[in-house]
């Protein structure tokens, strides 16, 4: 990037890192330098801006550099600063877990709006813990599960439970292999819906380090969504309701999956900000 005598100052080292990310792909190239520059002089956005004409130490050179570095090679800019914001609280990512999205808040939100009366809760492949963590807190009178087949997923998971302050029963296995006998009053999920034959045209980004095992849904994508219809009957209450977050374009054939599977009652569908039917539930029949 530069050599040992050459003398950078604030403003330079983002100027040059904008054209040398926007070269490589990356989106929004300033503004991620300008993240990454913060988390290497420890400032926040506005300290970088008064301090444009500070130079860099060879030292601060040095772990700026290595994160360009990371950057440049797409991996994502939440793994590199080793954090993620969700609905207003902060996660730990790593590699084992995927990036919290929010797309997702949409599934939260509407759990929430539905959670009258619900006393115990569970969540289908927790990944970072973001969605249990927050349902965990805003609904501090319902006892809160969740379920991912990934150990490092769990103990990331439980790290962010505690980094936040909340109850929640982490239990590793595949689905509701860790549930028998047990019975919920809700049941949400963002289960992984890739299709098999659309991984390869994902970001870089996102194929080439988010865990595979948490985008791809099987050849059609809905794999998980059958998998879990099929068995949350067992695991609900009488009237329990079931939430999943979906693909886009994916709506219509979960929706028709819970219908057929037992849950034609009060089903419903509710759009991203972008417009895209993002959340599809309903209640157990009966």
């Amino acid at each position: 990037m530069a050599q040992q005598q050459e003398k950078w100052d604030v403003l330079k080292i983002l100027n040059w890192t904008k054209g040398y990310l926007a070269e490589k792909g990356v989106e929004n190239p300033r503004l991620e330098a300008e993240w990454l520059l913060c988390e290497a002089l420890s400032l926040d956005r506005v300290g970088l801006y008064l301090n444009f004409d500070k130079p860099l130490s060879d030292a601060e050179l040095a772990v700026y550099k290595a994160m360009v570095v990371r950057r440049a090679k797409r991996e994502p800019l939440q793994y590199i600063l080793g954090t993620q914001e969700f609905m207003g609280l902060e996660f730990q990512v790593t590699p084992a877990v995927l990036i919290p999205r929010h797309d997702t808040e949409v599934l939260v939100s509407e759990a929430i709006r539905r959670a009258a009366g619900v006393k115990t809760l569970l969540d289908i492949g927790t990944g970072s813990g973001c969605v249990a963590i927050v349902l965990a807190k805003e609904l501090p009178e319902a006892e809160v599960a969740t379920v991912d087949i990934s150990p490092e997923a769990i103990e990331v998971a439980r790290g962010n439970a505690e980094r936040n302050a909340a109850s929640v029963h982490f239990f590793q296995g595949s689905l509701f292999e860790p549930f028998a006998g047990r019975r919920f009053d809700m049941i949400v999920s963002n289960p992984p819906y890739i299709r098999k034959d659309e991984l390869d045209t994902l970001q870089p980004e996102v194929r080439g380090f988010e865990p595979m095992s948490a985008l791809d849904g099987g050849a059609d994508g809905l794999d998980f969504y059958r998998a879990i219809v099929a068995g949350a009957p067992e695991h609900l209450n009488p009237g329990g309701r079931l939430l999943f977050e979906v693909g886009a374009g994916q709506a219509p054939d979960v929706l028709a999956l819970l219908q057929q599977g037992g849950f034609a009652a009060e089903t419903f569908t509710a759009a991203d900000p972008a417009g895209i039917e993002r959340v599809v539930g309903g209640r157990l029949n009966g």
